[in-house]
């Protein structure tokens, strides 16, 4: 292949990452709506069940490369939700942590409960080398990105 036929296909995989993201979106927001997540929550939640200790919110921002002032409202909503819970952080006065609260874990558990059977729907006659193929490229590319913002 040459350079050109690289670069347009790389542009159209990009353009069609941006369609799936929007779809992935959509799909998430129906499937939590009736528990009041979104899929912004739910993705917010997620890294806090995840992560093996409390984190404070910059942290948590960083791991799902998403800008710390929006999981900062996203976090403030599912505090005054009872969702989560801030804790003094030793090693930071100002950087507080976060942590799911007993109402916080019911629901990630719920969200994940469905998540499961309507994943393996969606994989239902995929090809698994295919979609393993797929994780591999976009990890890639999302690596080599990181890299060129950290330059």
């Amino acid at each position: 292949m040459n350079a050109k036929a690289d670069s347009d296909g790389l542009t159209g995989l990009i353009l069609e990452v941006f369609r799936i993201n929007g779809a992935l979106i959509a799909a998430g927001d129906r499937l939590v709506a009736d528990l009041g997540l979104t899929s912004a929550r739910w993705q917010v939640l997620g890294a806090i069940a995840l992560s093996p200790a409390p984190e404070p919110v910059a942290r948590l921002a960083r791991a799902m490369g998403l800008h710390r002032q929006g999981v900062q409202r996203i976090v403030n909503e599912l505090e005054a939700e009872g969702i989560v819970a801030l804790a003094d952080n030793p090693h930071h006065r100002r950087a507080r942590l976060v942590r799911l609260t007993r109402k916080g874990e019911a629901l990630y558990r719920e969200a994940d409960r469905r998540q499961k059977p309507w994943a393996r729907d969606l994989a239902r006659g995929l090809d698994a080398k295919a979609i393993t193929t797929a994780q591999r490229l976009l990890q890639s590319l999302r690596v080599r990105l990181e890299r060129a913002l950290e330059e």
